[in-house]
């Protein structure tokens, strides 16, 4: 990688586009009436927004700090270029060498702090042995080896922007910042836990792709002490002058529009009886998910064999849960236990094609990093249960950015498995599946667990955010929590083995209402 690239990495260096800079000037007058006695540039860059706050608060005190010499000179120069720079100080400094304690207790008034951090983050630091790095420490609140090496991946943006809080925590005035959507979620969040909630946020989403070719949901950050409640607007765009949603903390967690939530907050819940769970994890989709292919099954390693069919399920991908491909399979799957732990020496007896199969290919297998697989069976699998071989299930992909639920029933004859990024419920029956799925994709159902959903994150639906959802909650919603409880009936007497013959005519007599 050549000099210049590894510098832009370490740095996080995304220059701010001058027109975009001037926009967010615009947004903090127009729309939060900042009137900045002095303004902080702490990682200044070209000068962007140290030129755009020269134009649009002329009678503010401007400071500017940059790493890097070239960028402090260019700065200089655009800002003479422009106007009179009399109240305006450019300086060279690390930000994380420099004294800001110092700094601002020469300052007095209400204080801006302007910006564009770094969009980079510690783990990519550490590849590149870079010292642009802030100490280690446990501010994200980590648990076990994270907390006592300060280890934990996190990006620097956050770091600094909680730096900032600090710096305002007994003082009036405003932090705007361009980042990663995600990371001002991350400091509302650690903003919510300090004693003093001073802060009200508000964020503006920006086109990263356009102003800094960043393949990234990225924001305008604001952050104004003049609220206390740490909830954050949010906005369609720079150019809104009203907020169309607010992000806030609820029942201990954040959720995506505070409005929608309490809405529906009645339909929080848990539901013992149905169990949201991921698919299966094997860590070896070369050896472990094949292709059907003419005289047998083709690996990743574009191999062919002939295995037995006694371990071997329709598999369907994330891509194929999320784009609804669910009457077909391009794949199967090994799965090559029942339930975790389960010995699998008996697989040499009752399929030895699959077992040679799988000892020819014992060192892909051995390579599997995560210590799950330490001191269990050999060709173990997890993410498996009774709930994994029930013939019906209600799935949906925890990577695609809409919540498009699929009933799913047996391909081929035999149960379907999902890899570990699919979220299912299993049945015993294609009629229970119905009821549920028919709750599930219900009005009030949708709208709840999209309250709770942030779409920028890399897997926005999650197991935990799943079950959330009290189906039984969302069933007396809909007037049919009668039909709700007969199910639960039937799955209690099969559970103790009670009523064999009642539950069959129960299953078979069962007639359930469905939307289309």
């Amino acid at each position: 990688m050549a000099k210049k690239s590894i510098d832009k990495w370490q740095y996080g260096d995304f220059q701010t586009p001058i027109d975009l800079a001037d926009k967010v000037v615009e947004a903090l007058k127009q729309n939060h009436n900042i009137k900045p006695e002095i303004i902080i540039e702490p990682t200044c860059g070209k000068g962007a927004f140290v030129c755009a706050a020269n134009e649009g608060f002329e009678h503010s005190h401007i400071f500017g700090y940059e790493i890097n010499k070239a960028y402090v000179d260019e700065a200089t120069s655009s800002l003479n270029a422009i106007s009179s720079t009399n109240h305006v100080s450019i300086k060279q400094a690390d930000f994380f060498d420099t004294d800001w304690k110092k700094i601002l207790s020469g300052l007095s008034g209400y204080i801006l702090i302007i910006g564009n951090p770094p969009w980079v983050t510690s783990s990519e630091l550490g590849i590149l042995n870079s010292r642009n790095l802030p100490e280690k420490s446990n501010f994200q609140n980590r648990k076990g080896i994270e907390a006592i090496t300060g280890s934990g991946n996190f990006d620097i943006s956050e770091w600094m922007l909680l730096q900032h809080v600090n710096w305002l925590s007994h003082r009036d005035g405003a932090i705007a910042f361009l980042c990663k959507y995600a990371v001002a979620r991350k400091v509302m969040r650690q903003v919510r836990q300090s004693a003093e909630h001073r802060f009200f946020g508000h964020i503006y989403p920006i086109d990263a792709k356009a102003h800094f070719d960043a393949s990234v949901e990225a924001c305008l950050f604001v952050l104004t002490t003049n609220a206390g409640n740490a909830d954050c607007e949010v906005y369609e765009s720079l150019d809104s002058a009203k907020s169309s949603c607010i992000i806030g903390e609820r029942d201990g967690f954040i959720v995506s529009n505070v409005n929608v939530y309490e809405k529906w907050r009645h339909l929080k819940g848990q539901d013992p009886r149905y169990t949201w769970r991921s698919g299966i994890k094997h860590d070896c989709s070369k050896v472990m998910e094949l292709e059907p292919a003419k005289g047998g099954f083709k690996n990743g390693l574009n191999e062919t064999f002939i295995l037995e069919k006694n371990y071997i399920y329709p598999l369907l991908k994330s891509s194929d849960v999320g784009n609804g491909r669910i009457t077909s399979y391009r794949k199967v799957v090994l799965i090559t236990q029942k339930t975790v732990g389960e010995e699998t020496l008996s697989m040499k007896n009752i399929a030895p094609n699959t077992w040679k199969y799988l000892l020819s290919h014992r060192e892909y297998l051995n390579k599997r990093k995560s210590s799950i697989y330490r001191n269990k069976p050999e060709f173990s699998v997890f993410g498996i249960g009774p709930y994994t071989f029930k013939d019906w299930k209600i799935a949906i992909s925890g990577f695609y950015k809409k919540l498009r639920f699929n009933l799913v029933g047996p391909l081929d004859g035999k149960t379907v498995a999902f890899d570990d990024t699919v979220n299912f419920l299993s049945f015993d029956t294609e009629a229970e599946a119905r009821f549920i799925f028919h709750l599930i994709t219900s009005g009030p159902s949708l709208e709840f667990l999209e309250s709770m959903i942030f779409w920028d994150e890399k897997r926005p639906i999650t197991v935990e955010i799943l079950r959330r959802l009290s189906l039984k909650a969302v069933a007396a919603e809909l007037g049919e929590l009668k039909q709700y409880k007969q199910w639960i009936e039937v799955q209690s007497y099969t559970a103790t083995g009670q009523l064999e013959l009642g539950i069959a005519e129960k299953k078979s007599n069962y007639k359930v209402r469905v939307s289309s």
